[in-house]
């Protein structure tokens, strides 16, 4: 099957079987390595990508569901100042990054920041249900987020959130 959508801000088209799973699209077609093959159940957040606005493990959506959809990766994120402010709000709260998990995190970030700009510490656990960090402090994540909603209230309007 023949399917169009689009991919970090780029129309695509691939053919491909309707079951194969957008992780292995991402990686095997578009050499995007940023998803992470881990648990392959949906539980584990390495493979998360944002779709359609939420972030979602890239595991479990099989490729007939991506029609028309857009995609957004770990690395075309990181081509955005949004990616800079999480980058340093994590580094400001000595948020540990192993580069499994890395992207799950940044992406649910951003996914919570465009909903809610001033989240509350449930707002963000909530976010991170779907991830399973083990590299990172659970509190220090929570104080990331809330140093990168401050930052990025800063950098749009010149103001602390």
């Amino acid at each position: 099957m023949t399917i169009g959508f689009i991919l970090n801000g780029e129309d695509v088209t691939i053919r491909t079987e309707a079951n194969i799973r957008l992780l292995d699209i991402l990686r095997d077609t578009f050499k995007l390595f940023g998803a992470k093959c881990g648990c392959l159940t949906g539980v584990c957040g390495a493979c998360s990508v944002i779709f359609n606005g939420n972030v979602v493990p890239s595991c479990l959506i099989p490729a007939f569901r991506i029609r028309g959809c857009e995609i957004i990766t770990i690395e075309g994120f990181s081509q955005n100042d949004e990616y800079q402010d999480i980058l340093m709000g994590f580094s400001q709260a000595g948020v540990e990054n192993c580069g499994y998990c890395d992207a799950g995190k940044i992406l649910a970030v951003e996914a919570l920041l465009e909903k809610i700009p001033r989240p509350s510490k449930a707002d963000i656990n909530a976010a991170f249900s779907g991830i399973r960090c083990r590299c990172t402090d659970p509190t220090r994540l929570v104080e990331g987020v809330l140093l990168t909603a401050d930052i990025r209230q800063r950098r749009l309007y010149g103001r602390s959130a």
